[in-house]
């Protein structure tokens, strides 16, 4: 991609929610889009990787290691999403797998460089960490609806299989 798609992706996304086009253009200049093949694991459980990615186009599961090759699904992030973000803010290593579910598309930048952008756009900064912690806040509350409907299923049906 380019960096006026970049833009475009980008200024489509939460994370750009309340930036001005100049602000975009600083964070554009950090960050890299690309498409994931279907499957293509884009974070892995255990490992530490200093990215923040937004979800442009597409899913991305979030998976659990069952060992022997296995996994298991236990979320599913949608366009708009980001992943990533705890291990962004961190730098501790992720408690999960992410893998695309079909063409997904994500940009990406590192923790570092955006770093670099807090001397000369510190209000930039400080939104796109507000946007950061809204975004997850959704996905928080998605995800404990979902515990909220499972445990309503289970208790209806007595605990069978």
């Amino acid at each position: 991609m380019n960096e006026i798609d970049d833009f475009t992706c980008l200024r489509g996304s939460p994370l750009s929610e309340g930036l001005t086009d100049d602000q975009l253009r600083a964070l554009t200049g950090i960050t890299f889009c690309r498409r994931l093949q279907d499957h293509e694991v884009l974070i892995e459980e255990g490992k530490i990787d200093n990215s923040l990615h937004v979800i442009t186009e597409g899913a991305l599961a979030v998976t659990r290691d069952l060992g022997r090759g296995e996994y298991t699904t236990i979320h599913v992030l949608r366009t708009g999403d980001m992943a990533g973000e705890m291990g962004f803010v961190t730098g501790r290593p992720h408690s999960a797998t992410l893998r695309s579910l079909g063409r997904t598309q994500v940009c990406s930048f590192d923790r570092a460089a955006f770093e670099d952008l807090l001397t000369e756009q510190p209000w930039m900064v400080y939104r796109v960490m507000q946007n950061i912690v809204h975004v997850g806040h959704g996905i928080l509350r998605r995800m404990n609806a979902e515990y909220v409907e499972l445990t309503k299923y289970i208790t209806r049906s007595q605990g069978l299989y």
